[in-house]
């Protein structure tokens, strides 16, 4: 069995300090450049799932394959389809 490493990159800050906008940024030419990015983020509180404006909708949109989302009382885990991608003009 071949053993491979994925990569792995994390972020984290305060509050409202642009860590969804740079990567809104970053996505995009993680994709462009062939890689299938997935995103996992906490919430400190109840969450609904996939509302536009929310970063794990923006992230979502930017690009991310995979997004997981979670908090104490839940978790959500959405997928894109290479149907929905292409739907979504997602690379």
């Amino acid at each position: 069995m071949i053993q491979t490493r994925l990569p792995l990159l994390g972020f984290a800050a305060y509050s409202g300090t642009g860590k969804t906008t740079l990567l809104e940024a970053l996505l995009p030419k993680l994709t462009e450049a062939g890689l299938r990015v997935g995103m996992l983020k906490h919430a400190h509180h109840n969450f609904d799932v996939d509302k536009p404006g929310k970063d794990s909708y923006r992230l979502r949109k930017a690009g991310a394959s995979q997004m997981l989302i979670s908090s104490r009382n839940r978790f959500a885990l959405m997928t894109e389809t290479p149907e929905a991608r292409q739907t979504l003009n997602i690379c």
